[in-house]
């Protein structure tokens, strides 16, 4: 089982799952695919028997392939107890799932289950599960009840120890139902129910109409599934499975005892370096990363970041060399075939600049350095949040950032007033003196001089 069956799933996790077939020849697997929030891809996948493009572009790109693996796509949103009937079924033995940070329904305030949210207080009360965690609780109940078997619960969402956090918020669910539901299932759950840990990574645009009338051009055929992607591909897993699994070692995965570091690591250069883009490039008309790499002082600005302010609070895992990575990072950014808008990369932001720019903030100046890059992209947050009106925000607090924003959008009463988010920004931080000092220097350069300023900032300093 799949869910979240996105761009990104179809190729990373379908692709692995497909390759790990053919260098074993093993025809036992398949993917049971879940669509969360639109039944769009199920649509797509549906008349075509599950079978998709995968298009890579750029540099050392393979043909196009179409890839197999998907047995069958269901909306969740409109067939929530099929779901269910999918994990529950003996048959399967691994759930994997891509739903975005904000797909977890996490309470920023305790970092497990928010159990006030609308959403999940449904799926407690019995409804059909629309949640991914209310599917997964009400999916491994049904297991318990009919004797199923050990399942293996995968995230490959960029959340740390996201493992662990899946684990962390099914069994708070678990708990939050009446007891006479919560002590069976929690005692099952303990004792034959796995949630490992990874790290994923590859660059995974949305598809284009463009996109997809190249792909009709090459193949001959018109496949409204099709995804584009870089060459690169990357899974790193926990080896901590209840049950049987692909052999996706065979296909280029490395089991790992440190998913940790290369999750932190991932966040820390890969996505913080990403944001950092993505921000500058939306203050300043940028429409793709690429683009906005394009932009020396911008390049300079990220290598900066990653070389001064990132990798000394990093401890990096085994065979990762951080400075080749970090290079290769601003390689695969440069990518023009990819078209990754600074819009899509840009969403969602509250949930993001926590684990991939503030971590390394904090760190900096727990050890009394200046983390003048990373809070350069944090200002350039700001001034994204700022700037643009509320009905287009694309964020889960969209709402609550507006609330908070006044009248004046200067940075002397932007500031202070997106630091007051707790949700985003402890009050040790907000009232860090050289924090909100250099958030200050870079929003006036941003609000008041531009592109034209910041050139000259990165620049000369």
């Amino acid at each position: 089982m799949h869910l979240g069956l996105g761009a990104f799933a179809r190729a990373h996790t379908a692709v692995f799952t497909e390759n790990a077939m053919l260098a074993t020849g093993s025809s036992a697997w398949g993917i049971v695919g879940v669509t969360q929030r639109s039944d769009t891809v199920a649509r797509q996948l549906a008349p075509q028997d599950g079978l998709f493009t995968v298009a890579e572009r750029g540099s050392g790109a393979a043909p196009l392939r179409v890839v197999s693996s998907i047995v069958e796509a269901i909306s969740g949103r409109d067939d929530p107890d099929t779901v269910v009937e999918r994990i529950a079924a003996p048959t399967t033995q691994v759930v994997t799932l891509t739903v975005t940070e904000k797909g977890y329904r996490i309470d920023p305030s305790t970092g497990s289950l928010n159990t006030a949210d609308p959403q999940v207080q449904a799926d407690l009360a019995g409804r059909p599960p629309q949640t991914a965690v209310g599917q997964i609780a009400r999916g491994i109940q049904q297991r318990a009840r009919t004797g199923a078997g050990p399942l293996t619960v995968v995230s490959c969402d960029n959340l740390p120890g996201n493992g662990e956090l899946t684990g962390t918020l099914v069994r708070a669910f678990a708990a939050a139902l009446p007891n006479t539901e919560a002590e069976p299932l929690l005692a099952w759950l303990d004792a034959n129910v796995t949630f490992p840990s990874t790290m994923v990574d590859r660059m995974v645009p949305a598809t284009t109409e463009g996109d997809l009338a190249a792909v009709e051009h090459e193949l001959g055929l018109r496949d409204e599934a099709a995804v584009v992607a870089e060459p690169f591909m990357q899974w790193v897993i926990e080896d901590k499975f209840a049950a049987g699994r692909p052999a996706w070692e065979e296909a280029g995965a490395l089991f790992s005892t440190d998913v940790a570091a290369w999750e932190a690591a991932k966040l820390r250069l890969l996505n913080a370096s990403h944001s950092m883009l993505a921000y500058l490039g939306l203050a300043t008309g940028k429409v793709t990363i690429a683009d906005s790499l394009g932009e020396n002082p911008f390049r300079a600005a990220c290598r900066l970041m990653l070389g001064e302010d990132a990798l000394p609070t990093i401890s990096l895992p085994q065979g990762l060399d951080g400075k080749t990575y970090c290079a290769q990072i601003l390689d695969r950014f440069a990518n023009p075939a990819l078209g990754h808008t600074t819009a899509k990369v840009g969403s969602d932001g509250s949930q993001k600049i926590g684990l991939r720019l503030l971590t390394t903030i904090r760190a900096n100046l727990d050890a009394g350095r200046e983390p003048k890059w990373a809070v350069l992209a944090v200002a350039a947050w700001m001034h994204h949040v700022a700037t643009t009106p509320a009905n287009e925000l694309n964020d889960p607090l969209a709402a609550d950032l507006s609330a908070a924003l006044p009248a004046e959008r200067t940075a002397a009463a932007v500031i202070p007033a997106l630091l007051g988010v707790r949700s985003i920004f402890d009050a040790g931080l907000a009232a860090n003196t050289a924090f909100t000092e250099l958030l200050t220097h870079w929003y006036n350069i941003i609000d008041t001089d531009g592109l034209d300023g910041l050139r000259k900032e990165i620049t000369h300093g």
